[in-house]
């Protein structure tokens, strides 16, 4: 964590667009952005001829490919990202500066590399390439005076294979094949020699795709690898890539970690054993962490090495291919957890092998502490470095291509966007902390860049931010004077529950501050919600559940025997937090791998003050796989929630009203799409013919509900039960409705439940061939039994 998130508040509104406000929602003392409903900035009346008319002229500069247009001042006062927040016009100047910037590099890139797409494929021109009966390698490193290239392929001895300086400091050598035979073995180790000063080194080729470790030795140099498969080990592609969903329901995995055995899992591994679990609990995106290659495994992947190498600890490149491709078979996108925030500081094995000493301009990095990060102990890149440029982002469209990636998520964004790297900054909400001498521009214009080519190459790509700081504007289209992420992460609402559990009794717990903390947000910029994710449960913290039930998690948590209060209530909670940080937290979700069925203990990866154990670094499969553990019952309830999103889309849905939050009863009530949600947080206070309110007049009918025996609840609500609405006061006049809605219904609500509602199609409801309602009595009505279905999940042909 880099600091607090930026206190950015979403204020309640109504179906039909106007803004809206509960009685029972607050006002706090916070910031607050007003909510506009986003404008179509170039209506498709202004197209003529291709072109864009006037007052479209800035959107079409900052998407065009060519780099003869330019805006005038006049032009540039239409910039879209104000057009959306006011708040933002004192910053105009600001908007104009970068943006000016970002397309004064793409039109010198379009000049002298013949466009941004062609200028990110750099791996077919330096590293190692075949080319006309040989092997041609090529390494950016001016700072060098003499190159050579060393290896299996000849001994070591690089008397034979000096390369030649180039133009801009590219050191480049021809190998030709000899009698049939590649130059340079497939899979031979490599390295780049290089003389400055009085002294040789050898360094891995910065574009190196694969690198190894010999691991019988402790704290081995790696080496890079020459990795050219013939096409009989090459892995093909079967299978496309799953179209986008509406929303995404992301499962973040390392892949190292998840075995259930105390060791290191491979790829293949993990495609045949966790993607079928993840699909099964209808995730739709997985998002791995750890891919590129580091060379120290406790950094949880996060100061590479090696930027266009896969992870040898879990296999080979053809092997994570296979993983991706196992996904998309089973309809799952995944997303790469890319660092492009600073790299390993590691001077034997990665990129900072390079920096002798030289200038920033000759140098991947800055120079002195512009080019040191002191918390993270790692190298931060230098974003106006033409050279950096091509590197990183030929760096992301090689994963989108070769490994047929989906997307990214881009770690450590905060950092990137200011000098002072959010370091000992507490973002209050003020725009002044956003936009001021403090932001690194470079970075912003790079980021620009980055984004607009991940959505040229592939369109369908979903792109999302960690970002602490709350900048608007990052989740804003480039075309608009945005940074074009399409999410950021909503990262002040797993801070939230941490303290909640950790630091406040129950009757402490504030049903108006948890709204406020799930719906704080940018309503014209999405975010993927979560509780809790790798972060929340490194050595030193824990999860969610084990924060909840600590040690009785080891004794108390099998179904022979009655729960102990404790286990009671920590199942019950953390089916409540995850379930409300999904449906009201954001316009996705996120979940870390185990922490769906309540995963006990923390993280805590091999290293010298655990004795080089893997006991903490490892997935335990075992406790959610025996039945007679509850372990089960939170999986099921994950399983369920995410079917529940996939059935009615409400995490897409725009419509979001909180209609009720009553601190004396502990209930919140929202609707999301056309569900009705009814969270109750008292601990024992049952309501009976509880009056909710909801916009549409009807039959209602529970869709989801938390206390269900199959997620190891009492089976209290009725699931045959219907609910009809009255209406409530002047249609059209909110003062005069309950809650601010023109319909209201009564339920009823036990404690430490959450309760789901939707609304019957009576007009379809004899028709209906098929509905399944799985509760207390787990039975099943109609004539058609739908495979895939989770417990307590309503799915009706009516919907």
């Amino acid at each position: 964590m880099l600091g607090s998130l930026g206190r950015l508040h979403l204020t309640y509104y109504s179906s039909s667009g106007s803004l809206s406000s509960s009685k029972d929602c607050p006002s706090p003392k916070l910031p607050s952005f007003p909510l506009l409903r986003h404008r179509v900035l170039c209506p498709p009346t202004n197209l003529r001829c291709g072109k864009l008319e006037r007052d479209c002229k800035v959107r079409a500069v900052l998407t065009d490919d060519s780099s003869t247009m330019t805006a005038s001042e006049g032009e540039m006062e239409d910039i879209g990202v104000l057009r959306t927040d006011s708040n933002l016009e004192p910053f105009k100047d600001h908007f104009k500066y970068r943006i000016k910037r970002y397309l004064e590099q793409k039109s010198l890139i379009e000049k002298f590399e013949g466009g941004l797409e062609e200028f990110a494929r750099g791996f077919v021109k330096f590293g190692f390439n075949r080319e006309d009966g040989g092997v041609v390698y090529r390494e950016w490193a001016p700072a060098a005076q003499e190159a050579q290239l060393v290896g299996d392929f000849n001994g070591w001895d690089g008397s034979n294979h000096k390369m030649e300086k180039g133009q801009f400091g590219v050191w480049s050598i021809k190998i030709h094949d000899f009698g049939g035979n590649p130059a340079i073995p497939h899979n031979s180790k490599v390295k780049f020699r290089f003389k400055h000063g009085n002294g040789w080194v050898d360094r891995i080729p910065a574009w190196i795709k694969y690198a190894t470790v010999d691991p019988a030795k402790f704290a081995a140099p790696y080496d890079g690898v020459y990795w050219d498969p013939p096409p009989s080990e090459r892995y093909q592609f079967k299978y496309g890539r799953p179209p986008k969903p509406k929303a995404p329901r992301i499962y973040e995995a390392h892949v190292g970690m998840s075995s259930s055995e105390p060791r290191i899992s491979s790829y293949r591994e993990f495609a045949d054993n966790v993607l079928p679990r993840i699909r099964a609990n209808n995730y739709n995106t997985v998002q791995l962490m750890a891919v590129m290659e580091h060379s120290y495994y406790a950094s949880f992947g996060y100061h590479v090495t090696n930027f266009f190498a896969v992870s040898s600890r879990s296999g080979t490149p053809e092997d994570l291919k296979y993983l991706i491709d196992k996904a998309h078979s089973l309809g799952l996108r995944v997303l790469m957890d890319v660092i492009h925030s600073h790299a390993s500081n590691n001077v034997t094995d990665g990129l900072n092998g390079f920096e002798v000493g030289q200038s920033t301009q000759e140098s991947y990095f800055h120079a002195g502490d512009r080019g040191y990060h002191k918390l993270w102990d790692s190298r931060l890149f230098n974003y106006s470095n033409w050279e950096v440029l091509r590197f990183l982002l030929s760096n992301l469209r090689w994963w989108l291509e070769e490994y047929q990636f989906d997307g990214f998520r881009f770690d450590g964004v905060t950092s990137m966007l200011y000098h002072h790297h959010g370091i000992n900054m507490a973002f209050t909400g003020n725009y002044n902390e956003y936009f001021s001498e403090a932001t690194d521009v470079d970075a912003v214009v790079y980021l620009m860049l980055a984004n607009y080519l991940i959505h040229k190459i592939l369109p369908s790509a979903t792109v999302i931010a960690e970002d602490v700081s709350g900048m608007p504007g990052l989740g804003r289209p480039v075309s608009e004077g945005g940074v074009g992420f399409d999410y950021r992460l909503a990262m002040a609402i797993p801070d939230k529950w941490i303290d909640y559990v950790k630091n406040k009794k129950d009757e402490e717990w504030s049903v108006t501050e948890i709204s406020w903390s799930l719906t704080n947000r940018r309503y014209t910029e999405k975010c993927v919600s979560y509780a809790e994710s790798h972060d929340q449960s490194i050595v030193g913290d824990k999860t969610i559940a084990f924060f909840l039930m600590d040690k009785e998690m080891y004794s108390g948590m099998s179904c022979l025997k009655d729960a102990s209060p404790t286990v009671d209530r920590g199942i019950a909670l953390h089916k409540m937090i995850h379930f409300i940080t999904m449906a009201l937290g954001g316009e996705g979700y996120l979940n870390f791998m185990g922490n769906e069925f309540g995963h006990p203990e923390w993280i805590d990866f091999p290293r010298d003050g655990n004795g080089w154990s893997y006991e903490k670094c490892r997935r335990q499969w075992n406790l959610v796989d025996t039945d007679h553990l509850r372990y089960k019952f939170m999986n099921a309830f994950d399983r369920a929630m995410h079917l529940l999103d996939e059935k009615f889309s409400f995490l897409s849905s725009t419509k979001q009203i909180v209609s009720s939050t009553n601190e004396e009863d502990k209930i919140i009530v929202f609707e999301r799409g056309d569900l009705v949600f009814v969270f109750n947080f008292h601990p024992v206070n049952t309501y009976d013919g509880y009056k909710v309110g909801c916009d549409l007049p009807g039959k209602y009918r529970v869709a989801l509900d938390s206390d269900a025996f199959e997620f190891g609840g009492y089976g209290r609500v009725g699931h045959d039960v219907d609910h009809f609405t009255f209406p409530e006061g002047i249609p059209g006049v909110p003062e005069t409705n309950f809650n601010g809605r023109p319909n209201s219904f009564k339920v009823l609500s036990p404690p430490r439940t959450s309760m789901v509602y939707y609304r019957v199609d009576e007009s379809k409801e004899e028709n209906s061939t098929a509905e399944v309602v799985v509760g207390q009595e787990n039975k099943e009505v109609g004539s058609m039994k739908h495979e895939n279905v989770g417990p307590g999940v309503n799915l009706s042909s009516d919907n």
